[in-house]
């Protein structure tokens, strides 16, 4: 195998696992959502409109498992839990707002 072909191959794995986490319903808004800073369970639910509380729970596990989101937990009293991105997470921010721009000049035809 060359040495271009080779790093295709990288770069084709490394797509393919960036799309696993980011090409789930609902992740890109929900990373979008923490763009503007912390936030409570309640709020990124009305941020990201029609997501049921469970999808919420098992996709803020699934960012925070690929270390793109840290849960906080202030012991309170009352308890309070808070979702942040962490550095890798606002990281993929401008990724994602360059791929919306791209995607409608590129795709919104299509999708009509």
């Amino acid at each position: 195998m060359s040495e271009i072909d080779e790093e295709r191959q990288v770069c084709d794995t490394a797509v393919t696992l960036a799309f696993t986490v980011l090409g789930k319903r609902w992740n890109g808004m929900i990373v979008s959502s923490l763009g503007g800073g912390p936030s409570s369970f309640v709020a990124l639910r009305r941020a990201v409109g029609g997501i049921s509380d469970t999808v919420l729970s098992d996709r803020l596990a699934e960012l925070a498992d690929a270390g793109l989101v840290a849960r906080t937990v202030d012991a309170g009293p009352p308890v309070a839990v808070s979702y942040a991105l962490t550095s890798s997470g606002e990281g993929l921010l401008p990724i994602l707002d360059q791929l919306g721009r791209w995607a409608s000049a590129n795709l919104a035809e299509r999708a009509h």
